[in-house]
């Protein structure tokens, strides 16, 4: 039997997100600030959108967030109309917003005080991981019987969906994935860029190294579309930004030294103010082509 489930963010990932939900079998209704965007979805999926938060939470058993940030996230479940003030004890609120970690026991100590399950669960993947059901979902809980309700229902759309620790840890888990790729497509731009300067077969290299070492996911996914300055797709650099900059503040909060985090930063600032807000975070090479 399905679950009565709100999703709230009818973004590029909410939308296949949803999508999944409702090819599970699960009730969907779904809600978006841009009313014609849950409006379109309900005409391609059936289900219901409802006009605000509260609307499309009332009488949910599980309600789901996908939105911009942190303040997003407050505006949905925390404001006037938001989904939590309907939300009865037992209900689940899972969030897969990437925010901060201290949104995430905020919001984990208002769900407690109404006896409301909590999962902070930001994904990885990007949008082809929504569409094809591939997500990665790292969760921060303090109950482990909420997070397997969340799991259960997660595994629509997803390919792993782990906890991580307590309210929380999802998110800094997702910072640690940012720091992570922040490096990975950098590197992988100034060897390509090398390449090209030292007048190799970019193909040829990348299918050679790509068997070593050096072997990465955006080296799989990324070389190619670099290679013939492709970037009007995937994980946009103003999303990027934002992450970076939520990594950042927490490694300034904990002490960590993320140098290259930071820098590359800067760098997606650079591509931003080029016009590439929506590029992919793979136009890092388009700084090293164009300078």
């Amino acid at each position: 039997m399905g679950s009565r489930i709100a999703f709230l963010g009818m973004g590029v990932m909410g939308v296949p997100m949803a999508r999944h939900l409702k090819d599970a079998g699960h009730d969907v209704v779904v809600y978006n600030r841009t009313a014609a965007k849950a409006l379109a979805w309900v005409a391609l999926h059936g289900g219901r959108a409802a006009p605000t938060p509260a609307e499309a939470a009332d009488g949910a058993e599980i309600v789901m967030t996908c939105v911009g940030n942190d303040d997003d996230v407050r505006e949905v479940v925390l404001g006037p109309a938001g989904a939590l003030g309907v939300m009865p004890a037992g209900a689940l609120l899972v969030d897969h917003t990437t925010a901060s970690a201290s949104l995430a026991r905020e919001l984990a100590a208002a769900c407690a005080e109404r006896g409301v399950g909590f999962v902070d669960a930001p994904i990885s993947g990007g949008q082809a991981g929504a569409e094809n059901g591939q997500l990665t979902v790292m969760c921060g809980c303090d109950d482990e019987d909420d997070f397997e309700r969340a799991r259960a229902v997660i595994a629509a759309f997803a390919k792993q969906c782990a906890l991580l620790g307590p309210a929380g840890a999802g998110q800094l888990t997702k910072m640690v994935n940012q720091i992570c790729i922040a490096g990975l497509v950098q590197g992988l731009a100034e060897g390509l860029n090398f390449a090209e300067r030292a007048g190799l077969d970019v193909d040829s290299v990348v299918g050679v190294i790509g068997q070593g070492a050096a072997q990465s996911w955006q080296m799989d996914n990324r070389s190619a579309t670099m290679a013939a300055g492709d970037y009007d797709f995937g994980f946009a650099v103003e999303w990027m930004r934002k992450d970076l900059g939520i990594c950042l503040a927490e490694a300034e909060r904990n002490g960590s030294r993320v140098p290259v985090a930071a820098l590359v930063n800067e760098l997606y600032k650079q591509v931003a103010a080029r016009g590439g807000e929506r590029w992919d975070t793979s136009s890092l090479i388009d700084l090293l082509r164009n300078a």
